[in-house]
């Protein structure tokens, strides 16, 4: 099927519109593409929340859905009755967004989070939601009046939409891939059948395995950039670096926790440029497997994860996408012809493939009409169902930690300040 932009449902082209109307007639994802559809089916969410030191009104959290939508016109599709790029009418703001009051703000924005599976459940609506929560009584001792949350299914946002409007910039993602950069016709058959195959016997797997379900538990840290920027400096490796070593050292330095005595097993995600025309058509972000070697010295162990990652990047990044990619589009080609071998015991395998998820996104810098209410720090983090993830979200001043994790997981993440106070000292 013709793919269309989201580019041209947001433009004055009135011959995109009707034709992208026509195709989500029938079938409300037909212009998803195999990466949309494999995070609509797996019901993965996302999640944005920040506090405000003004409150909010349920209006003023339609006019907040009103430019979100003409800045993120995905945000348009996916529902019955999705008229895509057009701005949605007043019973449907009215259904997605909620205002409550609340007397403090003690264990929050942990309390205000959730799996969001709700999204999912009233397939006439919109696939996110826009809530916030006044403080009863005024502002706390902070100045905070309010918090507020968004809440979209994964395969409409990414967290480099979430940057993008938060600088009230827009999200319009077009064509992500680069069609006149074709990869060897080998390379993609490779890629193709190890897809291929990566998806049957997964789903094989799922079925023989029966693997039980991983209740998920939020919780959000706070750390101050310079803190970190200045640690990273002194141990000699990059940011980026530095905080997936502690995340992954503070969650699986006990040979309890991990799937491999040697190494901690992970996948993470990051943006490249490089993009070719096998890459996905909607998400900018390409993903990758790493292996860390443990090592009780965390100094060591920084460096070592450091010299991972330099060296995974070095490498072809389009091999392991191609697999990923062609993965995703046999299942949904086996969700038509044999539903029967994907069920929840295949989206609960899938959280079992990796010790930690790790997701570096863009800087989120409040700027502009959509978010110059707010203050930092600002949390940003996923949901995918059985799969322990961690989310870093960058502002000016912080960086934020957004776990969900299982509940044994939630003492250990404690570890995370200690660790780097032990550097500071040492």
């Amino acid at each position: 099927m013709k793919s269309f932009s989201a580019s041209s449902f947001a433009s004055d082209h009135a011959v995109a519109l009707e034709l992208a109307a026509e195709a989500v007639k029938k079938d409300p994802y037909a212009l998803f593409t195999d990466f949309q559809w494999f995070l609509l089916e797996g019901r993965d969410t996302v999640f944005f929340t920040a506090f405000s030191k003004s409150s909010f009104t349920k209006e003023s959290l339609k006019g907040i859905v009103e430019q979100m939508v003409s800045l993120a016109p995905q945000l348009t599709h996916g529902f019955k009755g999705a008229v895509p790029g057009r701005p949605f009418p007043e019973h449907l703001l009215e259904a997605i967004t909620s205002v409550e009051e609340v007397d403090s703000f003690d264990g929050y924005p942990d309390k205000f989070l959730s799996h969001s599976q709700d999204v999912f459940d009233f397939p006439e609506l919109p696939l996110f939601r826009v809530m916030a929560a006044n403080r009863r009584n005024g502002p706390d001792e902070h100045g905070r009046m309010s918090i507020i949350q968004v809440r979209s299914a994964h395969c409409l946002m990414e967290g480099s939409d979430a940057a993008l409007l938060t600088r009230s910039q827009t999200a319009n993602h077009g064509i992500q891939s680069d069609k006149g950069n074709k990869l060897a016709w080998l390379k993609r058959a490779r890629g193709a059948v190890g897809g291929y195959l990566m998806a049957t016997m997964s789903a094989l797997a799922a079925v023989i395995v029966n693997p039980p379900e991983r209740p998920l538990h939020f919780k959000t840290l706070a750390l101050p950039r310079q803190r970190i920027r200045a640690l990273a400096t002194k141990l000699g490796v990059r940011q980026r670096s530095l905080y997936f070593a502690l995340t992954t050292y503070a969650l699986h330095s006990d040979k309890s926790t991990r799937v491999n005595d040697k190494v901690i097993t992970a996948a993470y995600t990051m943006l490249d440029t490089k993009r070719t025309a096998s890459d996905d058509d909607f998400f900018r972000v390409r993903a990758l497997a790493a292996k860390f070697l443990f090592t009780p010295d965390f100094a060591a162990y920084a460096k070592a994860v450091d010299a991972a990652m330099e060296e995974n990047e070095g490498k072809d990044m389009s091999k392991f996408q191609l697999m990923i990619l062609a993965m995703m589009r046999a299942m949904r080609t086996m969700s038509k012809y044999t539903p029967f071998l994907m069920t929840q015991k295949f989206w609960r395998l899938q959280g079992k493939t990796a010790d930690l998820v790790l997701t570096l996104v863009p800087p989120h810098r409040t700027m502009g009409p959509l978010t110059d209410w707010m203050v930092e720090p600002i949390y940003c983090g996923a949901f995918h169902q059985s799969t322990n993830i961690v989310t870093f979200c960058p502002g000016r001043e912080f960086m934020t930690l957004n776990f969900v994790v299982e509940e044994h997981h939630l003492p250990s993440i404690d570890r995370v300040e200690k660790l780097i106070a032990e550097m500071e000292l040492a």
